[in-house]
């Protein structure tokens, strides 16, 4: 009767342990190849990367590869904090819809509302024109340059420009570069505007909202807007370009102490409670979230595309672009997707959040010679193969043609020819 029991246990142990077998060897097989895309770009003792993959919200993939910085030698983790660079400007959105939420600000409020002393070429400039980069401000690092050409060097990486300076360059200029909402140019301008609108709004700065509305609310403990002898950055990496064979600290430039377009420091950890938040409508409901992640359209309804760059075939037909509120929101090989990249003085970013599957990959580097939207795709790519191979051993049979899965919230048109407008110059991310 003992022995009876036993087998019975011991059958009853096998078949509960079986079923999770096979997914925990695919999972750990998906966590080798993932390793196998990075482990080659960096060398330990290099500066280097962080990288994180989640599905449904669940950590698949997270390590870090090289070094935070090269004077102690201190190795990349979950907590090592990077500069986001445009990838803050999720963040700064989040504020302004946020700000929206309170009854505190309205989308249709406009550059002289706020500033009432603002040119009269912001009259009819939106908070959303300076959300979707529909604005047509001048990009406040040209209008930098022109000032050091009148003046000399003005600014330097020990004497940035503030986010206040910003303001009253733009208060100089007469017109913008196009009348707001008929075409589409990247602006950092804009989204410095932003930043000084939630603190002119809120009655705080613009680190102390963030602070008390996102970062506490959703326990980004480490992540902070950076301010040179304000605060500090706990656990930070330090950017770097690579020079012939060696890697020169070059960390901080004449912008890098503008906050909405740039400004804030995350790791991993933290960055996984954030798209926990966005999956769940933690900060805002599924509603309010939708304007962020609908693509913004032309005031004649046509489709936003890339301004044209000097150099660019005049024949070429002009190149799409999906923005809603922070985010951009052009499929990758159909497939639905949200995602920024951020680049700045010795960083590159990116967050790509997918529909199919519900991953999202994000990848940190603190060293310029790193493309981290190409190795997310890789990893995308692979996750989806990954996903295919492991339904066709579950099921023994052949795929079911794909369904597109679109992530909610997100609205796609059908594409409509973007107007050529030649005299609109493109702005780096």
């Amino acid at each position: 009767m003992r022995m009876n029991r036993r087998i019975l246990f011991a059958s009853l142990l096998v078949a509960g342990v079986l079923p999770f077998l096979p997914a925990r060897a695919a999972k750990d097989d998906l966590q080798q190849k993932v390793d196998a895309i990075f482990k080659g770009v960096t060398q330990p003792n290099d500066p280097g990367l962080a990288v994180l993959v989640l599905k449904n919200g669940q950590t698949v993939f997270e390590k870090g590869y090289g070094a935070a910085e090269l004077r102690t030698d201190a190795k990349i983790n979950d907590k090592t904090n990077f500069r986001l660079a445009s990838f803050t400007k999720q963040f700064t959105a989040m504020a302004i819809m946020l700000l929206v939420h309170d009854g505190k600000l309205r989308y249709d409020e406009t550059l002289t509302d706020v500033f009432p002393d603002f040119p009269a070429y912001g009259k009819n400039i939106t908070i959303r024109n300076l959300l979707t980069h529909t604005s047509g401000l001048p990009e406040y690092e040209d209008l930098m340059d022109a000032t050091e050409k009148v003046k000399g060097p003005t600014w330097t990486p020990e004497k940035q420009i503030q986010d206040d300076e910003v303001l009253e360059l733009l208060k100089k200029e007469k017109a913008g570069k196009f009348a707001q909402g008929t075409s589409w140019a990247y602006s950092n301008s804009g989204y410095v505007l932003l930043g000084l609108i939630v603190a002119k709004v809120s009655g705080l700065t613009y680190g102390e909202f963030l602070h008390q509305r996102i970062f506490v609310p959703l326990r980004l403990n480490h992540t902070v807007a950076f301010q040179k002898g304000k605060n500090e950055v706990v656990n930070r990496a330090f950017g770097h370009t690579k020079e012939g064979n060696l890697f020169k600290e070059t960390d901080q430039s004449s912008t890098s102490a503008t906050l909405g377009d740039g400004g804030i420091y995350s790791n991993l950890k933290d960055l996984a409670f954030w798209d926990k938040a966005l999956r769940e409508h933690t900060l805002l409901s599924e509603k309010e979230m939708r304007p962020a992640l609908t693509p913004v359209r032309l005031n004649d309804g046509s489709q936003t595309c890339w301004p044209k760059e000097t150099g660019d075939d005049p024949k070429a037909a002009p190149r799409h672009v999906e923005y809603g509120f922070g985010w951009f929101l052009d499929p990758y090989q159909g497939h639905e997707r949200s995602y920024h990249d951020g680049e700045t003085m010795g960083f590159r970013t990116t967050i790509q959040r997918f529909a199919e599957g519900q991953w999202t990959i994000i990848v940190l580097c603190n060293r310029t010679d790193l493309n981290p939207e190409t190795l997310a795709y890789k990893v995308a790519d692979l996750c989806w193969r990954e996903s295919d191979s492991s339904s066709h051993s579950a099921t023994g049979t052949a795929r079911l043609p794909q369904i597109k899965t679109v992530i909610p919230g997100i609205a796609h048109f059908a594409a409509s020819p973007c107007p050529s407008r030649s005299s609109v110059t493109n702005t780096s991310q």
